[in-house]
């Protein structure tokens, strides 16, 4: 039997939406036709609405009519605006126990000597200065020829930026800065580090290495170039330093370790009108089955769950965690009044081809990766994460400066919801990439790793697409090369927060 043409998601929504081009005439529900062309993933007005009045979707509002419409008309930009209402947070009023799984699923990843799990082996060479990127760079390509003889290394990583200088010496850009160096510095997935930097930088190594708790030992070495006396010699040292630690890199082992020990990070990018339809929920699938057995999800991109917030906090363990999204919120609209910004500058010219209107409907979409379980606590961006359970980070919601601070925070695997066609990847940790719909997964297969348009196409419930990807994060985490570590991206897309001036 041939799948609908249309997807309702709620019976108190006032708009369907197309799973393919609707021509003009089409019935679509019932006796309701499409009154103009509707491109897949677009929306249909189901119900006539007034001027003003609400369009649902979700059974949520996404936006209000910008005019009297009759059922049939293709609501988009052109007809369905921002609009305020009150949000109601009932806090904690959905929060449930978890029903965990026993055993937990294990994965084969390696186990630190400090006792954390890793997915990876990476040398990593992190910058505290845009100054010693291109040394950086340098350093990777004369030790990446080495590598051939240590099968167990997977890479070395330059890790190179655009700051670190020209901004103030203290304050909250220097701290967010420092925090993600020494996340990375510091991540399981890394076997032994140089912490690289210019040496005349506003961000001396010295003032990360005190603030953030880092100590100089046998896998962590500070280098400034200055000191080193110039390029040629740094890269010769930094060399040989990293060249006597190949051998004890190699030397690990994968072995079994608990799910519980997984942290996985969740976005979205390249985001359309099927997202919150079929990838988004069915990563949620996967994270309720994470969780359950005993791991970490963490949720970012606050001004992509703007409008969306109440869903959180209904789920929140207590009122103050519920409490610190608020707080999020508040500082996220402070911040774009300050800087002449606005919470609705998204959906992106992409999204908008998609099918994505508002920032509230993809909002809507986009926390439906988080799944269903409580959310146990909220982090700023590239805190330590240290609860278990469904979690959220603070973050812009770029997608490579989102994904850094959760990488810095702990993730060690990384799930990619894409409707356009994201090629990210986010070295050293994994990176899959999930299709919301099967014409992306088809013309890229090169570069996603899982097709969640079976959903729409009506041949996979949400909840096996879900079992799907919960297997693959652990067969990844396990050491299966993702579609970006093949291609070898994953380098370029570190990309700390800055958010203060460049002095």
């Amino acid at each position: 039997m041939a799948a609908p043409l249309t997807i309702r998601l709620h019976p108190a929504d006032n708009v369907v939406v197309a799973r393919m081009d609707i021509l003009p005439g089409t019935k679509v529900e019932g006796e309701v036709a499409a009154a103009t062309s509707v491109p897949p993933g677009h929306k249909i007005l189901t119900r006539a609405v007034k001027q003003g009045e609400p369009l649902r979707k979700y059974n949520q509002i996404i936006g209000f009519a910008t005019e009297d419409m009759t059922p049939g008309t293709h609501i988009h930009t052109h007809n369905c605006v921002m609009g305020d209402f009150e949000r109601d947070y009932a806090f904690c009023a959905e929060a449930r126990p978890t029903d965990h799984i026993t055993p937990a699923a294990t994965f084969m990843g390696y186990r630190r000597a400090d006792g954390r799990a890793a997915t990876r082996n990476y040398i990593g060479i992190v910058t505290t200065v845009n100054c010693s990127a291109a040394t950086s760079r340098m350093i990777a390509a004369r030790l990446e020829p080495l590598l051939a003889q240590y099968p167990n290394i997977d890479g070395v990583v330059p890790l190179t930026h655009g700051g670190g200088c020209g901004m103030a010496a203290s304050g909250l850009e220097m701290d967010v800065l420092r925090r993600t160096l020494a996340g990375y510095t510091r991540h399981p997935n890394m076997a032994a580090v140089v912490v690289l930097g210019l040496g005349c930088e506003t961000n001396q190594i010295a003032g990360l290495m005190n603030a953030e708790g880092l100590k100089e030992g046998p896998k962590l070495i500070p280098m400034a170039i200055q000191d080193e006396g110039g390029v040629s010699k740094t890269v010769m040292r930094a060399v040989g330093f990293l060249k006597d630690l190949l051998p004890e890199a190699n030397n690990v082992r994968r072995e079994p370790i608990p799910a519980s020990e997984l942290i996985l990070a969740l976005q979205c990018g390249g985001s359309d009108g099927y997202s919150g339809i079929s990838a988004n929920p069915a990563l949620g699938a996967a994270v309720d089955l994470l969780v359950r057995h005993g791991g970490t999800a963490v949720l970012s991109e606050t001004p992509e769950i703007y409008g969306a917030e109440h869903l959180l906090t209904r789920r929140a363990v207590s009122r103050e965690v519920g409490e610190k999204i608020v707080r999020r919120i508040k500082w996220w609209e402070d911040h774009c009044a300050r800087t002449g910004g606005e919470m609705n500058n998204n959906p992106s010219p992409g999204n908008k081809a998609g099918g994505l209107t508002t920032i509230l409907e993809k909002s809507l979409g986009a926390v439906a990766k988080g799944g269903t379980t409580n959310l146990v606590d909220v982090y700023e961006y590239a805190q330590p994460i240290t609860a278990k359970g469904f979690v959220y980070m603070d973050s812009p919601g770029y997608d490579p400066v989102s994904a850094t601070g959760q990488v810095a925070g702990g993730a060690n695997v990384l799930c990619f919801t894409t409707g356009r066609g994201s090629v990210f990847g986010c070295k050293p940790t994994p990176s899959l990439k999930l299709a919301t719909n099967s014409s992306l997964y088809r013309r890229m297969t090169d570069d996603m790793d899982i097709n969640c348009g079976t959903i729409v196409d009506g041949e996979e419930t949400i909840q096996d697409n879900g079992k799907r990807i919960f297997d693959l994060i652990l067969q990844t985490a396990s050491g299966q090369k993702t579609k970006s570590e093949a291609l070898g991206i994953g380098d370029d897309e570190f990309e700390p927060w800055k958010i203060g001036a460049t002095m």
